[in-house]
């Protein structure tokens, strides 16, 4: 296995919910972290205050020359995406351009000696399965220039890393939550809003959904590094939680965790263009690539109790 102690690692999307999660956890295991931020970034507040983080002002746009007071690093963990809202998750060229960035990235891991590569994919390469299920070896038809955009860098970025030689984890990160997600996702709103005695809107949660703490999440990437061994090896790695029910039933458990208040109205929500879609991942590619040894610490009700006792601390802007 790799102790990750003393090792040098790049981090692009290190504001964002899962970026800066996974760098605290780097440097608690004693890596060097050297973060390529937006100067711009409203979240540079909530990054990391560490001797061994080091913020490297750049873009996807700049990464080259961002990065070229590197000389080497020993790995790569790509986060940054722009255009996940509404108005830029199907634009084309926004997307086409984060596929280019991403690429110069790539090509910058290479440059910098980087054994591993990492990048955050998506669930929404898979498209509509049937019944929901997820599995890496799939055939992906993605539904939006998000999905498409995501699944085309994989395709990319696999091709050279096995002409390279370099390891290559395509992170396909489902529902993760906790402190400091974005408000309005439905744990956050549900969490914020029932204490407070509030109605929340709902879609009819009958569709099957999985949810995955973010200090699980965050483990799930240092131990894929840890496992890694510089293999070469190139595939997807669904990262998500082995607990899948109807969305209704977390609902529920939310707001009996909440002391029964607030009101849900189902129904009344209205849907994304996609619809109520179900969600079924396969997690047996983690478990594999971590020698069997990956298994899930913080329960849904744990998670759930964490955010309501944290009262929104480490909220995104």
């Amino acid at each position: 296995m790799v102790d990750l102690a003393g090792k040098r690692i790049v981090i692009t999307g290190a504001t964002g919910f899962i970026g800066r999660n996974v760098a605290r956890r780097l440097l608690e295991e004693g890596a060097e972290v050297y973060a390529l931020v937006r100067p711009e970034s409203p979240q540079r507040n909530l990054l990391p205050v560490h001797g061994d983080f080091h913020v490297l002002p750049g873009t996807l746009d700049t990464a080259a020359d961002s990065l070229s007071v590197l000389d080497r690093a020993d790995g790569f963990l790509h986060f940054a995406w722009g255009g996940v809202n509404r108005e830029e998750i199907d634009s084309p060229s926004v997307q086409e351009a984060n596929v280019l960035g991403s690429l110069e990235c790539l090509k910058e891991a290479r440059r910098l000696g980087c054994g591993i590569f990492m990048d955050a994919g998506s669930r929404v390469e898979y498209g509509i399965t049937p019944d929901g299920i997820m599995e890496e070896s799939m055939e992906c038809h993605p539904v939006n220039a998000y999905g498409k955009a995501k699944l085309e860098f994989y395709q990319k970025a696999a091709k050279l890393c096995r002409d390279w030689g370099m390891t290559y984890y395509h992170l396909r990160f489902f529902s993760v939550y906790g402190t400091g997600d974005h408000p309005w996702s439905i744990i956050s709103t549900l969490t914020r809003e029932l204490p407070k005695g509030n109605r929340v809107s709902l879609s009819a949660c009958l569709h099957r959904w999985n949810f995955m703490n973010i200090a699980d999440a965050s483990r799930a990437v240092t131990e894929l590094y840890r496992h890694s061994g510089g293999d070469g090896r190139v595939c997807a790695v669904n990262v998500a939680s082995g607990d899948t029910r109807r969305l209704k039933e977390f609902v529920e458990e939310i707001h009996r965790l909440c002391g029964g208040k607030g009101s849900l109205e189902y129904g009344t929500f209205v849907q994304a263009k996609e619809g109520a879609l179900s969600i079924c991942p396969e997690t047996k590619v983690l478990r594999e690539l971590t020698d069997g040894t990956w298994k899930e610490t913080i329960s849904f009700a744990r998670g759930i109790q964490e955010m309501l006792g944290a009262g929104g601390r480490d909220e995104e802007n």
